[in-house]
This record gives C-alpha cells, structure tokens and sequence, in this order.
C-alpha cells in the first residue's frame, strides 16, 4: 500500500455547518487538496498546535501525548485509510520500542495527535482519487472563464462591472460543464466546503 504525505494547508469556519470548520490537507509533492469537515474542539485544538500557543490547561490531546510518553509509547505516524459513505477513517501508528501497533481515531483527533508528536500525516491513493480536489485542471478551466468574461466586459459599452454569477448547488438540473465551472470557482474562492460537495456531486455522476 503506497502512502501519501500530506500537509497542512489551512483551517476555514463552515458556510453550511454553525460550529465545524473545514482542515484544508494538500498533497506534499502534488497538487490535489483533501477537505475533511472536523468539530470546534478539535479545530481548536489544532489551530492552537499549529499556532505554538501553550494553553493554561492540558487539552485532551495534550493529556494523551503526556499519557503516552509517560509510559513510554511514541507515535510514528497519521494515516487517513480509508473512506466510507464520505466518512474518513484514520490510524494513529504507535510503538513501544518493540511492538508497533494501530488506533483507530477519527482524522480529526489522529491530526490533532499527530501534530503534537511531530509526525509525518499520510494518506492512500484511493482515499485521494475519490476525494480529492486536483487544483491544475481546474485552474486552467477558471483561466477560461475569466477569459471569456474578458471578452464580454470589452463588448460592454456602457462599461459598468457584470455582477458575478452566484454558483448554484450541484444538483441534478447542473451540467457536468457548468458543475466543472462552480468547482472552480469554489477553489479559487477557497471555499473548500463547497467544493467538497461539487466533487461529490461529479463523482456521482460520473460514476
């Protein structure tokens, strides 16, 4: 099984869900993204990792990294391994110093650790291909569109700014062309809650 690194891009309240926020990974020698939607506490948790802020008192995940060194067992690494139903799965890889073994955990909870302990993230390719965001494509279909509302701006004579389109959410009544353009759009935006579910609605339909 070919592991894939991952890193960090960004942390983004959710537009859809009041009190979740969207973990932004990116693929270290590539260019897809992977948004995965994660709770308050964990993105907190996260965020204050990431941060290097010491908090007053030890979080959960501060307790399970003292926990754990107390008796002498060391992370390795995060895994995201597998996605079901759009649920990801993850595995926090351990040692001892003569058994290596796996916890199941939720991403969120596995990242969180994981970055307490320095350890590399990773992921599979079939966790990417399904879910994954590949930037270049769209970039260049975003090109084109801007490309074209170029054009139209300059046969505007009354040369006043077009309102931007507001995408519509995927639904069946999209075109695969027009689903294609709203990805793009969600992505140079950042939104990339939206864009998760663009690419949902494009797998389905592709497939």
């Amino acid at each position: 099984m070919k592991k894939i690194q991952l890193e960090i891009l960004g942390l983004s309240s959710s537009q859809s869900q009041s009190g979740s926020f969207a973990l932004i990974l990116g693929e270290k020698t590539g260019n897809r993204r992977l948004p995965i939607i994660i709770g308050m506490f964990e993105a907190q948790s996260i965020a204050i990792q990431i941060e290097k802020i010491n908090p007053n008192r030890p979080l959960t995940h501060d307790l399970f990294k003292s926990f754990a060194e107390h008796v002498h067992v060391a992370v390795l690494e995060v895994l995201i391994s597998d996605l079901k139903e759009g649920v990801f799965y993850s595995k926090i890889v351990c040692t001892d110093g003569a058994t290596t073994f796996e916890l199941d955990a939720r991403p969120s909870d596995a990242i969180a650790i994981g970055l307490r302990f320095g350890v590399p993230i990773y992921t599979v390719e079939s966790v990417l291909s399904e879910a994954g965001i590949i930037l270049s494509d769209l970039d260049e279909n975003a090109d084109d569109d801007t490309d074209e509302d170029d054009e139209d701006e300059d046969d505007d004579t009354t040369g006043s700014p077009k309102p931007e389109p507001t995408p519509r959410d995927p639904s069946g009544q999209v075109s695969l062309d027009e689903l294609t353009k709203m990805l793009a759009q969600a992505l140079e935006k950042e939104d990339y809650e939206k864009a998760a579910k663009i690419r949902d609605e494009l797998n389905k339909r592709n497939g």
